[in-house]
């Protein structure tokens, strides 16, 4: 199969536009169609949707990252349409950062404790890997700045009030990174 590309990936697309046109033999062409088409519809709704976030964030210094949870097998092709629509890729997978989360925390025996383990464990391996701290209350990120080479601390499920305690706390200590906005905590 042959494939003329008219509209390159990232520009805006209207109803009615023609992408590309495709030659070959027809059994080929029928066999691709559907795959390409979801495959399309999926990834341009994901660009679409991180460049509606990031518009509504210009000006902020905040940016939109993306996540591992994604849909077995196309994982790449997800982060690609996210970086089209114009946000960040995050970690890859498990191998590209160390992040810990309230379970390790937990099972660590506390905050430091995990912190020091992993940079115990970073050492003895001779890996350099970014350390990124979940919080789970304004307390917790008082501990965590208390430790040094935390790169990001995960503000999770915290609501707006204290996102922004969160955030005013951390200042320029280390990055900071929210999820899943909650109006429910109290």
């Amino acid at each position: 199969m042959k494939m003329e590309v008219l509209i390159e990936d990232g520009s805006k697309v209207n109803y009615g536009d023609i992408v590309f046109y495709v030659t070959g033999a027809s059994q080929s062409i029928l066999k691709a169609e559907r795959l390409v088409l979801n495959a399309m519809q999926r990834m341009s709704a994901i660009a679409t949707k991180t460049k509606q976030f990031v518009d509504l964030l210009e000006g902020t210094g905040a940016k939109i990252l993306d996540t591992r949870k994604t849909t077995p097998g196309i994982r790449a092709l997800e982060k690609w349409a996210v970086k089209i629509g114009g946000g960040e890729n995050h970690r890859f997978a498990l191998y590209d950062m160390i992040m810990l989360k309230d379970n390790h925390i937990d099972f660590a025996g506390g905050i430091t404790k995990a912190i020091e383990k992993t940079k115990q464990y970073l050492k003895e391996t001779n890996r350099d890997l970014k350390i990124i701290v979940e919080a789970r209350d304004l307390n917790e990120i008082k501990e965590i700045l208390k430790s040094e080479g935390v790169y990001r601390i995960l503000i999770d499920n915290f609501n707006y009030e204290d996102t922004r305690k969160a955030v005013a706390l951390i200042g320029n200590q280390c990055l900071t990174e929210s999820s899943e906005v909650s109006t429910n905590k109290p």
